[in-house]
């Protein structure tokens, strides 16, 4: 699994880097320092290790360890080959071929779009994987590359030298101790913690889409037989959609993505939340008919936002520490490598040649916004009535069908030629819209007021 737009027009006022004293000196140094393991880190780490720049990763927490998100896309898998990694990921995974909408408003009720129809036919399928071992296997492949990786190290704070030579990173080990770095470029893959994002005050909850998320996982789940049987599926109900991923090991990740009105009705335990309003889905219900909870059900609010910039003097953010959209799309694994690998370019660039440095940061800018900004035209209107009718009745005038399935499938920064279609795609929706006012009306104002119910005390109060 899956960021909210920014602004195209970038704000040049950088934040005011914070002076170290002289007094207090770095006990280590390092080319790049990257905060956090997770995909985007590793890729970055293991890239930049492998050109010759000496590469430390301080990881918070110690793999494996558990993170939810385990939907991976087709354009993941030539990045995997890329890594070096292609092999092992395919050991210990689920193959998944396509994805199922279920609608309880449509007949049929369920439609299966495949990655083999997409634009470009080179990317037929994807993967569905347990985050604790891939995760595991990219922090691992950027130790091999060289990297410095230090597990059980969260960064505590990081200054920045006025000049944008660089910075000193301060963080503490689980034992207690501490320890400092002088770094010349630091990259923030912290995740959810947006690490730099808090330190500028650059994470902005997104406006237009404000959702929670509700999630454990089953064993004895109903799969689907034979080519289908790795399938994501997406079941829409009342109050927002859930998420069904099979895994290799037998056991299926459940999610509930819900609007924060609804959050906000609990009354009773998270777990007993989760499995009442599993109910309210008869076709997901049937499907975990005689299934198992095996996990904790786990809760997560404030589920998107964005920094306002994505770079400064000596830094720059990728992944979730940048951005996070709804997880409809599974696009979230798919950016932040993405992100690494875009990452790697600009800071060599800036280490190697600082005259190129403001240009290859601009570059590096346009592409990590472009994905969220491509996903989330279409996330924001996920629960739209017509959007549903266009999902679940494809056509494929103008191959709209096509564009759509290569963007859903992580198509987005190569040279297959969707975007004229793509702009096909969303006229025919702004023309659908026209035609049923009243329908259109109805829905933008249900949402407006989904995405601004207060649920500050939605998690509150009971475990």
């Amino acid at each position: 699994m899956s960021s909210a737009p920014v602004s195209n027009q970038r704000n040049t006022e950088l934040p005011t880097p914070q002076a170290r004293p002289e007094t207090a000196p770095a006990s280590r140094s390092c080319d790049v320092l990257v905060i956090g393991g997770g995909p985007g880190g590793s890729t970055a780490a293991a890239l930049l290790a492998s050109r010759g720049l000496r590469v430390t990763l301080l990881e918070k927490a110690r793999h494996p360890r558990f993170h939810i998100g385990e939907s991976l896309l087709p354009a993941n898998l030539p990045l995997l080959e890329q890594l070096g990694v292609a092999d092992q990921v395919r050991g210990l995974a689920m193959q998944k071929f396509g994805a199922e909408f279920v609608s309880p408003w449509h007949e049929p009720a369920s439609m299966t779009i495949q990655f083999q129809e997409a634009w470009d036919k080179s990317m037929p399928y994807a993967y569905q994987v347990r985050r604790s071992e891939f995760d595991e296997i990219l922090l691992r492949n950027a130790q091999a590359k060289g990297a410095q990786v230090i597990e059980g190290c969260r960064v505590r704070d990081v200054s920045f030298r006025p000049d944008g030579s660089g910075g000193v990173v301060d963080a503490e080990h689980e034992d207690g101790s501490g320890d400092r770095w002088a770094a010349r470029f630091v990259i923030d893959a912290s995740g959810r913690d947006t690490l730099l994002g808090r330190k500028f005050d650059l994470k902005k909850r997104n406006p237009k889409h404000n959702s929670s998320a509700l999630y454990g996982h089953f064993s004895g789940a109903k799969r689907h037989a034979g080519h289908d049987e790795g399938n994501i599926t997406i079941f829409w109900f009342d109050h927002g959609w859930f998420w069904f991923i099979p895994l290799a090991d037998g056991t299926t990740s459940i999610g509930a993505v819900i609007w924060s009105y609804y959050l906000k009705t609990r009354k009773t335990p998270v777990r007993q939340f989760f499995l009442d309003t599993v109910a309210m889905c008869p076709a997901l219900a049937a499907r975990l008919e005689g299934a198992t909870l095996v996990s904790e059900v786990e809760a997560t609010g404030n589920f998107s936002y964005s920094c306002e910039r994505s770079h400064g003097p000596g830094y720059l953010m990728i992944g979730d520490a940048f951005t996070f959209i709804d997880p409809v799309f599974s696009s979230g694994v798919m950016l932040a490598m993405q992100g690494g690998f875009v990452a790697a370019e600009a800071v060599q660039t800036c280490l190697a040649e600082p005259a190129r440095a403001a240009a290859a940061l601009r570059r590096f800018d346009r592409i990590v916004r472009q994905g969220p900004r491509d996903f989330s035209w279409f996330i924001y209107r996920v629960t739209n009535p017509i959007m549903r009718d266009m999902l679940m009745q494809p056509g494929n005038v103008f191959r709209v069908k096509e564009a759509l399935i290569s963007m859903l499938a992580g198509d987005i920064y190569g040279k297959t030629p969707i975007w004229g279609s793509i702009r096909a795609l969303k006229g025919i929706y702004y023309l659908l819209s026209l035609a049923s006012p009243k329908r259109s009306f109805q829905a933008m104002r249900r949402r407006r007021h989904n995405i601004t119910a207060d649920r500050s005390d939605a998690l509150a109060g009971q475990p």
